[in-house]
């Protein structure tokens, strides 16, 4: 295991013992729980009736579950599923017939996220463990892959694509929110505390080779929309604990990531 994964695994467990013994989710050195990508991300109709701990642990940078098209009866794989609430929510939506699965790496987190399963009472929804870079599932089973700021965590996004690809039957959508960057002149310094702050040991991706990766896949119909920007202002209380200069580099980051909604299908 690469020391990157290894590092997501030891935040994400320990993240999920916090939330199990009544601590809130947060993924960053600072409050990423109240920054303003991963803040206010599911309304209350939404979350009404969901296990506290669900809630808790969302660290998403978006709501896949609300921007993807999710109909009764389809089958939906959580890459990276973490305490469950896009699986939870997702159950929801394809309604008896159909079926979510999460997939995670992190024992933490299955466990956490079966225990809110059977708080929830769902009984159309799978926790699998494995990674995402194989995911174990048979080719052509899924109809949607849905996804909440957990592809940047990956160092082999290529392998997470492909994998995506396979197991997605013909005419499957891939619909994910993740961190992007937006420009490619942050120097590399102040882009790793950056990434550090908004994406929880990010990786991000360039949104055009985001795109890029996506159709060398094999995917078409790719649409890659921003969500939410991130401000200078925003990051100026961490850059500065960081010893970064934040007046100074304020024009360097001002708008250079961005919580984004992936959209992609496979052909039919």
């Amino acid at each position: 295991m690469d020391n990157l994964t290894l590092t997501v695994k030891k935040r994400y467990g320990s993240i999920a013992e916090t939330v199990a013994s009544g601590g809130q989710g947060c993924c960053g050195p600072t409050d990423c729980c109240a920054d303003p990508i991963s803040s206010d991300l599911y309304s209350t109709t939404e979350t009404a009736g969901l296990p506290a701990h669900a809630v808790a642990a969302s660290l998403g940078c978006g709501n896949p579950t609300a921007l993807a098209t999710l109909n009764p009866g389809d089958v939906v794989l959580d890459l990276g599923s973490g305490g469950g609430i896009d699986v939870l929510l997702s159950a929801r939506r394809v309604g008896p017939t159909g079926k979510a699965y999460g997939l995670d790496m992190t024992d933490e987190m299955l466990a956490l996220a079966r225990a809110n399963q059977e708080k929830a009472g769902a009984t159309n929804v799978e926790f699998l463990k494995g990674h995402i870079e194989a995911i174990p599932l048979p080719d052509n089973t899924v109809d949607v892959i849905i996804s909440n700021c957990v592809i940047n965590l990956s160092g082999d996004k290529d392998k997470v694509l492909a994998e995506a690809f396979r197991v997605l039957k013909p005419g499957g959508r891939f619909a994910v929110s993740d961190v992007v960057s937006r420009r490619r002149d942050v120097p590399a310094e102040i882009r790793r505390s950056v990434e550090l702050w908004i994406g929880c040991v990010a990786g991000a991706l360039h949104e055009d080779d985001f795109r890029s990766k996506l159709t060398a896949a094999g995917f078409v119909d790719v649409e890659i929309e921003i969500v939410r920007e991130y401000r200078a202002a925003d990051a100026r209380t961490f850059l500065a604990g960081a010893g970064l200069d934040a007046d100074a580099i304020a024009p360097l980051v001002d708008g250079a990531f961005g919580s984004a909604f992936v959209r992609a299908r496979k052909l039919s």
